[in-house]
Parts: C-alpha cells; structure tokens; sequence
C-alpha cells in the first residue's frame, strides 16, 4: 500500500512533481513549497473529513499513483538551483 514505510514516499514525492508539471500546464509559475502550501492552507479542517482522507490514503495500493513519466501532454519543469552538464 502506499502508506507503508518504503513505497509511498517517492509515490507521493513523484505525484508532487506530477500537479508541479499540471500547474505548469495551466500557465501557473509555482514550485513545490508553494504548491503544497496551498494545498495545505486550503485542507478542510473537518475532523471526520481529515480522517477519510487518512483511510483512503492508507488503502490505495502500491501502484494507485500515476507514474510521473506517464504523462507527455503536461510540460517537463526544471528544478531550481545550479544545472547540471554532462562531461
């Protein structure tokens, strides 16, 4: 499951990565500090909600989240910082 120690990390990190790219499509200059400040400024403070999102999360299996690279259509972002060459 996704929610385990091993697999959901780099699921969540590369689904992180995946809504940067879908911003990007939608003409949004963001990073991934600022989307996930957003989405965690604007979660519902419902306790029942926060806990039905916590199951649901906690029941998706190992391959529930689209692959990063699965997605051609959205536009590829470029992390910030020094690039890198190829020697």
């Amino acid at each position: 499951m996704v929610g385990e120690v091993g697999s959901g990390p780099v699921d969540v990190d590369d689904r992180l990565n995946l809504l940067l790219r879908a911003a990007a499509a939608a003409g949004e200059r963001t990073s991934r500090s600022e989307l996930l400040a957003a989405l965690v400024a604007t979660a519902d403070l419902d306790p029942t909600g926060l806990a039905a999102l916590l199951h649901t999360y906690r029941q998706m299996p190992d391959d529930a989240l689209t692959p990063d690279d699965s997605h051609d259509a959205l536009p590829v972002v470029r992390s910030p910082g020094p690039r890198r060459t190829l020697t």
